[in-house]
Formats: structure tokens, C-alpha cells, sequence
């Protein structure tokens, strides 16, 4: 019975911040151990990445294709790998690696095309392979806690969502002819990396993750306006959506609001209640229930659910927030590969986590935002 996991990287070198993330909250719970990697196209910043990692050289590969093939074949292999390279990447490293049958944990968005999503999901079947997509504000435990508010009926039925995610930090881009203007952004706002969007792809995307893990509901349709301001792919967007119940609602995500950092709110209305989660201040969550005051729910409390509280690592008061997110994503996603290793029934509590179908819902919400908007705002299918 294995009690413990080796994985490998692709992608996260040592200037990658979702590099470090995901090494971090991978180590959160004693559970893995990093055995080989893939981290750079430099052969030389490859290796140095290797070396800081204390790696064994002959488990530091020059392509992710030989480090599938290669891993495959040895009795220590490795379990799973996590894809953080750029966008470009996750297709092709996410099909090689399934078609030698290891478990993927990729980051968004899942691939470029849905075409592309539904070939992975297939040969994921194919190949007896779970599928991770790393959609990590699920892993907050008030997240969680709303999404049982939800489901318990506490709001009533879901009539209308408010969600912004709001960043400021390619503001000065605007109207730029440079592709890199900000150095942190280049690949992003490059369409042979990056895909079909930036600004919604990168961070709209955990909008539509988000309210459909609280709500239980996908989107219908939308219509959709983004702003390119000179660029080649978009720095702002404003959506309207209509849920598959027929509530509608409002998305907003930018990278030009000047005086907002990461300003991701989630507002949830139901006939009988909302709630309103800030991922700023994750660790509480606003309840409003009809005809009755204002609450605030503090993490690591007695009274909030079972499932929120299983999510919370350190007691009330305490603040805790994104690595905590990430490392409860991988908590779930690797209690379920060992007990799927181990020939264990899995559970829905073991399953979950962002799996390819949700991955596959965020390129489909990609896809018909860049359309709508190409469209002047016209209403598109996404279901």
C-alpha cells in the first residue's frame, strides 16, 4: 500500500512564482516527494533548477516527452505530474504524459481549443488516469463553506451573481505598441503562447470556476465586451451571463483598475439569502439572510460545515489564505491518487477537486467570450 507519492514538474523553474506555489503547498501535508522535472527549454537553467532541487541529474529531463517516457519505465516512478509551464504547454505535456498513464494536475487553462480538452478527457479514460485542473480558490475553506450554504438552501433559489476580479498591474500597457511592456505579463499577452485571451483566460476563468463551485450552476449563454487597449490580447472584460437555472448576472475581470491589487469578489443572491466572499480576506465569509442581521462567518469556528472545516489548517483568527488554497487542492487531489493507487473505492468527497470537465467548461467560457465579443456583445452559447 503506497502511503506516499512521487510527482514531477514541468515547468516551474526557480523565476517561476506558480512554480514555488506549487512545490510549497505540494510539501503542505508530507504526503509527495518531487522526483524529476522538466523545468526550463534552457538546458542550462534546466539543470540549475535540478541541482537547487537536490534532484538525482538522471531524473532532470530536457523534454517533457522523455521525462514521460523515461518515468513510465522505472519501478520508482512517478505518480503524478503537475504541468505549470505556460499555456502553450499544457496540451502537449498532458497527452504525452496520459498516454504513458500517469495522473495530471495542470494548471489553467486546461489547453487552447475544447477540441483539445476533449481529447484529453478521452485519453484520460483510456488510460485510467485522474485529472487535476488547478482552479485553486476552491481549495478556501469559505469557498467551500458557502458552497454548503448553497446546497443546504440557506440563499433559497440562486437569482442573480455578482463577481469581479480586478487587478491593476497592466495598467500602464494601455495604448503601449510593445507586446512586453510589463515583463511579468509578456507570455500572457503573446497569442502563440497564451491562446485566444489574457485577461479572461487568466483570471475571468476563476470567476466562472469559482461561482460555478458555490452555485452548482453552469452557464447557459453570455455576452461579452472586452477591451484590448492596443494590445494583441484583451486587458479587461465585462460579461453578462445566464445561468442554466435562467438567473443572470455580471462578471467584470481587469488588469487596468488602478487602486486594485487582486480584487476577486464573489456576491451570490438567493430568494432567501446571499452571501459574499473576498478573496482578499478569505478566511470570512458575509451571510445575509432575510429578516434577519448581517453575519460574518470566521473560518475555524465551531459552527461552520464539516467539509469547510476539514479545509482549515490553523485556528481561528489566524490568517491563512492563498498557499493554504493551493495545498487543499493538493490535499484532496492526492488522497485520491494513493487511494486510487491502492485499489480503493474513491468517494465524491474524494473526487473533490477542479477535475477535466471543469477544465473543459473554462475553455468553452474562453472561447465564447472572445466570440461574443468579436460579435459586438452578442449572446453566445456556452452549454
Amino acid at each position: 500500500m503506497k502511503k506516499r507519492l512521487r510527482y514531477g514538474l514541468v515547468g516551474a523553474g526557480l523565476t517561476s512564482f506558480i512554480g514555488s506555489v506549487h512545490r510549497i503547498s505540494a510539501s503542505f501535508d508530507g504526503l509527495t516527494d518531487l522526483a524529476a522535472g522538466c523545468f526550463s527549454r534552457d538546458s542550462t537553467k534546466n539543470r540549475e533548477c535540478g541541482d537547487f532541487l537536490r534532484l538525482d541529474p538522471d531524473r532532470v529531463y530536457d523534454s517533457f516527452e522523455e521525462m514521460a517516457q523515461k518515468e513510465s519505465l522505472r519501478e520508482d516512478g512517478i505518480d503524478f505530474v503537475t504541468i505549470a509551464a505556460p499555456n502553450d504547454v499544457h496540451y502537449a505535456a498532458a497527452k504525452a504524459f496520459l498516454m504513458h498513464g500517469i495522473h495530471i494536475l495542470c494548471e489553467k487553462p486546461l489547453c487552447y481549443t475544447v477540441e483539445e480538452a476533449e481529447e484529453l478527457k478521452a485519453l484520460a479514460a483510456e488510460h485510467h488516469c485522474l485529472f487535476c485542473v488547478n482552479y485553486s480558490y476552491s481549495g478556501n475553506a469559505m469557498v467551500k463553506e458557502a458552497r454548503e450554504l448553497v446546497r443546504q438552501g440557506a440563499l433559497g433559489e440562486i437569482i442573480d451573481v455578482k463577481a469581479e476580479y480586478l487587478q491593476e498591474y497592466l495598467a500602464d500597457d494601455i495604448g503601449q505598441t510593445s507586446k512586453t511592456m510589463n515583463a511579468m505579463s509578456a507570455w500572457r499577452k503573446d497569442p502563440s503562447v497564451a491562446g485566444v485571451s489574457n485577461c479572461v483566460g487568466d483570471i475571468g476563468s476563476h470567476i466562472e470556476n469559482t461561482v460555478a463551485c458555490i452555485t452548482g450552476l453552469r452557464i447557459k449563454r453570455l455576452a461579452a465586451k472586452l477591451d484590448y487597449f492596443g494590445q494583441p490580447l484583451d486587458l479587461n472584460a465585462n460579461i453578462l451571463i445566464e445561468l442554466e437555472n435562467g438567473a443572470h448576472g455580471v462578471f467584470s475581470s481587469s488588469q487596468v483598475c488602478i487602486g486594485h491589487r487582486n480584487g476577486f469578489v464573489v456576491r451570490i443572491f438567493g430568494t432567501e439569502g446571499s452571501l459574499e466572499w473576498h478573496e482578499e480576506n478569505p478566511g470570512q465569509l458575509i451571510v445575509a439572510k432575510k429578516g434577519q442581521p448581517l453575519q460574518i462567518y470566521d473560518k475555524g469556528m465551531t459552527y461552520i460545515s464539516p467539509v469547510a472545516a476539514g479545509m482549515v489548517r490553523i485556528p481561528a483568527g489566524h490568517p491563512e489564505g492563498y498557499y493554504e488554497a493551493f495545498a487543499n487542492m493538493y490535499k484532496t487531489w492526492v488522497n485520491a491518487v494513493l487511494k486510487y493507487e491502492n485499489g480503493e473505492e474513491l468517494t465524491a468527497q474524494d473526487l473533490d477537486f477542479p477535475d477535466i470537465d471543469e477544465g473543459i467548461r473554462g475553455i468553452r467560457f474562453i472561447h465564447a467570450c472572445v466570440k461574443s465579443s468579436r460579435e459586438d456583445a452578442a449572446w453566445v452559447d456556452v452549454i
